[in-house]
C-alpha cells in the first residue's frame, strides 16, 4: 500500500516533469499551457468588454461563458457554443417564466430546477445541458428578474460565446495531430517490448502461473494503447475541421501526420501479438490440456521473437523521425533460417506430441504474421 507521503512525491515528481517537458519541448504538456492560457485571456477579455465598455456591473456571465468554450478542437468549441447556448437560453427563459407565475423564488426554483435537469440530460445538449440549471440559479439568485435583466444575461451568454471560439479559433489553433505520431511509435515501441519480454522468459524456461498472468496482463496492455491511438486519431481528424491551413500553420505543428492505414496495420500486427500472448499464457497454464514445446524449439522461437521485437523498435524510431536500425538482410537471413529450423521442430513433434504441435503451430503462425505485417507492409 502506497503511504500519504510517497504518493505526494509521485506527484511532485510529475508534475516537475510535466512543467520541464512543457518549458524545453512542443508536446502534449505545452499544448494543456497554451489552452490553460487561452481560455484565462478570454475570460479575462470578456470581463473587460462586458464591465468597461458595456458598463455591466455583473459582468459574470460573460467570462462565465468564455473561460469554457476554449475546448481541445475549434470544432467541439464551435459545437460546444451552441449547445451551452441554447441551454443557457432555456433556463433564463424558464426561471423568469417561473418567477412570473409563482411570485416567489423558492417556489419557482421548485418549479423549474426538475424540469432543467431532465432536459440537461437530453442529448442534443451533450455535456452542456446542466448549464441551463445553473443558469436559472444565477437568474433568481442574482437579483430582481425582469425582461431586460433576462434578455441582458441572454446577451453576455452569447458575448461570452464568440470570445471564447474567436480565442480558441485564431489564437494558437489546438492541431492534435502530434498525439497520433506519439501513440503510434509508443505502440510500436511496446509491442516489441513485449516480444523481448516474452522471449527472455522462453529462454529462461519460465512457465507457471505467474507467467501467465503477466502474459495476459501485457496482451491487456498493449490493447489500451491500440484504444489510445484510435482516440487521438479522432482527436487529430476533428481538430482539423472548420481550422484553415494559415491557421494551422500559425501553431507550427507539421502536419505530415501518418496515414490512418499505419493505425490499421498496426492494429493486426498488435491483434497477433496479443493472440501469440494469450496462447503462451495458455501453454503455461499446468490445468490446460496442451503443453509447451521442448527447450530446443522454445530457445530457437525466442530468438525469432527478439527479431521482431527489434523490428517493431525500429518502426517505432522510424515513426518518431528518427533513425532506427531494424534486422537488415542479415536479420532477414537469421529469419528465414529460425524459420526452417521450427517448421522442422513441427514436423517432429506431430509425430511425437500433438498437444505440444499444437501449440508450437499456434505460436509458429502468430510470429509469421507479425514478420509479414513488418517486413512487407500493405
Amino acid at each position: 500500500m502506497t503511504s500519504p507521503a510517497r504518493a505526494l512525491r509521485c506527484e511532485a515528481h510529475a508534475l516537475f516533469c510535466a512543467a520541464h517537458n512543457a518549458v524545453h519541448g512542443p508536446g502534449r504538456e505545452r499544448d494543456l499551457v497554451i489552452q490553460s492560457l487561452k481560455a484565462a485571456a478570454a475570460a479575462l477579455l470578456a470581463w473587460v468588454i462586458a464591465r468597461n465598455w458595456l458598463g455591466d456591473p455583473m459582468a459574470m456571465m460573460a467570462p462565465w461563458v468564455a473561460v469554457v468554450l476554449v475546448q481541445a478542437t475549434v470544432y467541439s468549441s464551435l459545437r460546444q457554443a451552441a449547445q451551452q447556448f441554447a441551454a443557457i437560453c432555456l433556463g433564463a427563459l424558464l426561471a423568469s417564466g417561473a418567477q412570473a407565475l409563482t411570485g416567489d423564488i423558492t417556489a419557482a426554483l421548485a418549479l423549474c430546477l426538475p424540469v432543467l435537469m431532465l432536459l440537461a440530460n437530453w442529448s442534443r445538449f451533450g455535456a452542456q445541458g446542466v448549464y441551463a440549471a445553473t443558469t436559472a440559479l444565477f437568474t433568481l439568485t442574482a437579483g430582481p428578474v425582469t425582461a431586460s435583466a433576462v434578455t441582458h444575461r441572454m446577451g453576455q451568454a452569447a458575448l461570452g460565446a464568440v470570445i471564447g471560439v474567436a480565442v480558441n479559433a485564431f489564437v494558437l489553433p489546438p492541431i492534435h495531430l502530434r498525439d497520433v505520431r506519439e501513440n503510434l511509435a509508443a505502440l510500436a515501441h511496446e509491442t516489441g517490448d513485449v516480444l523481448h519480454a516474452a522471449a527472455g522468459h522462453l529462454r529462461e524456461d519460465e512457465w507457471d502461473a505467474r507467467t501467465a498472468v503477466r502474459w495476459s496482463r501485457t496482451a491487456s496492455d498493449l490493447e489500451r494503447r491500440l484504444d489510445g491511438l484510435r482516440s487521438a486519431r479522432r482527436w487529430s481528424e476533428e481538430s482539423l475541421r472548420l481550422t484553415t491551413g494559415r491557421l494551422r500553420a500559425m501553431h507550427r505543428v507539421p502536419l505530415d501526420v501518418p496515414p490512418a492505414d499505419e493505425d490499421e496495420r498496426w492494429g493486426r500486427i498488435t491483434g497477433h501479438v496479443m493472440t501469440l500472448s494469450r496462447t503462451l499464457a495458455v501453454a503455461a497454464d499446468t490445468d490446460r490440456t496442451p503443453s509447451p514445446p521442448d527447450l530446443a524449439a522454445l530457445g530457437s522461437y525466442a530468438r525469432l521473437l527478439e527479431l521482431i521485437g527489434e523490428a517493431c523498435h525500429a518502426e517505432g524510431s522510424r515513426i518518431r523521425g528518427s533513425s532506427g536500425d531494424g534486422p537488415g538482410q542479415e536479420g532477414r537471413a537469421t529469419m528465414d533460417e529460425l524459420h526452417g529450423e521450427l517448421q522442422a521442430r513441427l514436423r517432429e513433434h506431430a509425430s511425437d506430441s500433438a498437444p505440444r504441435t499444437a501449440v508450437l503451430g499456434a505460436l509458429l503462425l502468430q510470429a509469421e504474421n507479425v514478420w509479414a505485417e513488418i517486413a512487407w507492409p500493405k
